[in-house]
């Protein structure tokens, strides 16, 4: 199960890798920062990974107990199925908590903290990278363009310098080298040019002033950047205890209490939905006699996604005002339970009851097909 919901996080996570990536490359933001925005993008995987680590892991539990006939053992020594169900319940409890704790409370902060360092890639705010062969502006006056970097940039190569003031001055240089150092002023750094030219212009200047130097600070100042708003900007950023009171509030616009009531049901319905899983998982584990089929495992992926794309189409609906929330997220809920509950009374209750036979025979019966007709192509195939 922990194996399970590490590979499911681990894959979910390394989707969003290369566009997190080419983000960062796009803002000339630093590479560390990549890490720490899916650092804060975990709790939002595991709260779907963790559905899908609990299914495989009590699924394949079962599957290997039914497979190896101990599960006829236990079963013709009186131990019923509900008494078999009190350890994945445990786990179900366990871990329905944890899942609670994410998407309740640890998750909206995780999800602020992700925006945050959005914001500031965008101002600037992390130390955009001064990109090599390109103009870069520093501030809305000055321009910067190099030709090579050293030392992460601590060391600069071909250097070309433009700034403007408000009074029409200008004044342009170019260097062979270049470093930045820090200032006691946090708003302004200097920029260090070393063998270079430096042109002055002004409309006071009938002709631009030209001058040579070995050594020329220089100062930049930086620009302003704005405070990131305070959290609560969308509804998954507020808690669980934020997203009932916000929704209850009749101060707050219509269109914001339908968002927040959506999502308030929303959570909570994934994490009651962990409370059904291993009656599904049971029922999905335990293939028909003589039958080594491995179709349940690949029912319960299904099943468990479809059950969570069903459940974010149902809150869409909900934060719309098409449906009530209630109605838009706890319908499909039940209908769900009803499923997993007749899977499980048929498995468990209804002498020879297999819940998933009729798909076995199907899948069955369509590997064969697919098998004879690669065998009728391969005999195409085959040289006279």
């Amino acid at each position: 199960m922990l194996g399970t919901l590490v590979l499911s996080a681990m894959l979910l996570v390394l989707e969003k890798m290369l566009r997190l990536f080419d983000f960062v490359a796009t803002e000339g933001g630093p590479v560390s920062v990549v890490w720490r925005m899916l650092a804060n993008l975990i709790p939002e995987y595991l709260s779907l990974g963790i559905p899908i680590g609990l299914m495989l892991g009590i699924l394949l539990a079962f599957r290997r107990l039914a497979t190896s006939s101990e599960l006829d053992v236990l079963r013709g020594v009186g131990m019923s199925f509900g008494r078999l169900m009190r350890m994945p319940y445990v786990f179900a409890f366990a871990l329905a908590l944890l899942n609670l704790a994410i998407v309740g409370f640890i998750q909206p902060y995780a999800r602020y903290a992700y925006e945050g360092l959005q914001f500031e890639l965008r101002s600037g705010a992390l130390g955009a990278s001064i990109k090599v062969g390109e103009f870069t502006k520093l501030g809305s006056r000055m321009t910067l363009r190099i030709e090579q970097s050293f030392d992460d940039g601590r060391s600069l190569r071909g250097i070309f310098v433009r700034g403007e003031n408000d009074d029409g001055q200008a004044v342009s240089a170019t260097a062979a080298q270049g470093q930045f150092l820090a200032t006691d002023d946090p708003n302004t750094i200097i920029l260090r040019l070393t063998k270079g030219v430096l042109i002055h212009e002004s409309p006071k200047f009938p002709v631009p002033r030209v001058l040579t130097f070995d050594n020329h600070d220089l100062p930049i100042p930086l620009p302003k950047i704005e405070a990131f708003r305070t959290r609560g900007g969308g509804d998954r950023e507020l808690t669980i205890p934020e997203l009932f009171v916000v929704g209850r509030d009749k101060s707050e616009p219509l269109a914001t209490r339908l968002e927040t009531r959506a999502n308030f049901h929303f959570r909570i319905v994934e994490v009651a939905s962990m409370f059904l899983i291993p009656l599904l998982a049971v029922a999905l584990a335990i293939p028909p006699k003589r039958s080594t089929s491995a179709l349940g495992v690949f029912l319960s992926i299904v099943i468990l996604v479809t059950q969570h794309k069903i459940n974010q189409y149902a809150e869409d609906m909900g934060a719309r005002g098409t449906v009530d929330p209630i109605i838009a997220l706890w319908v499909p809920f039940l209908l769900f339970a009803a499923l997993a509950i007749w899977m499980y009374y048929t498995l468990a209750h209804v002498p020879g009851g297999q819940p998933i036979d009729a798909l076995e025979r199907v899948a069955a019966k369509a590997g064969q097909r697919v098998k004879a007709l690669f065998n009728v192509f391969g005999r195409k195939q085959k040289p006279a």
